[in-house]
């Protein structure tokens, strides 16, 4: 029997009912998506396969507390940023800005899952905006997880064209975000945004 684990609340269930097979599509389908997000806030791969690695584990061990209402999308970044969120704690120092997101971020979590998708979905909508060049350079970036240099590479233009369309796409990206998009900003792509633009070179 064919199980469509693309339904939410079919997947949630088998989860709920410790259906290894249900575990199995849920790190397939999110695994590579997950730690693409996780390394644009850590800038380490090792580090994001490692939290990534601790959200899924945690997930199974505390499936018979997953809700038939949750999104399991938006359950899984959520808890890659909460985990990202302690180990930034223990690791460093955290800025007056920094603080300022994290508490942010804490107080979307207390917020229902609809509520957290829609500003996701927003934040989606602006970066299809941007325009076309910059939108491809900051998606290969922080959404394929490509470096500079690749991107450079594949593209053939120079890095500090590459830097500045990503710098660019931050720029409006920011400039367009409310109060409680920026948080969101920060928890998709992580910190480091304040960089000044350099002019583009080929």
């Amino acid at each position: 029997m064919n199980i469509d684990y693309n339904n939410n609340g079919i997947l949630i269930q088998h989860l709920k009912n410790g259906q290894e097979k249900a575990y199995e599509y849920l790190v397939e389908t999110y695994h590579h998506r997950l730690c693409v997000y996780a390394n644009s806030l850590v800038n380490d791969k090792d580090q994001a396969e490692d939290i990534v690695q601790n959200v899924f584990i945690r997930t199974w061990e505390r499936r018979y507390n997953l809700k038939p209402t949750f999104t399991i999308k938006s359950f899984l970044y959520k808890s890659v940023h909460n985990e990202f969120i302690d180990q930034y704690r223990k690791q460093k120092s955290v800025t007056a800005l920094e603080k300022k997101y994290i508490e942010e971020l804490e107080r979307f979590s207390e917020k229902d899952e609809v509520f957290f998708e829609r500003l996701l979905s927003i934040v989606q909508e602006e970066i299809q905006n941007l325009p076309p060049k910059c939108r491809k350079i900051f998606l290969m970036s922080k959404q394929e997880g490509f470096s500079n240099i690749e991107i450079a590479e594949h593209l053939n233009l120079s890095q500090k064209t590459i830097e500045y369309h990503i710098t660019k796409a931050f720029a409006i990206l920011r400039q367009k975000a409310s109060r409680d998009l920026e948080p969101v900003l920060f928890l998709l792509f992580g910190f480091n945004k304040n960089r000044k633009m350099a002019s583009p070179t080929a």
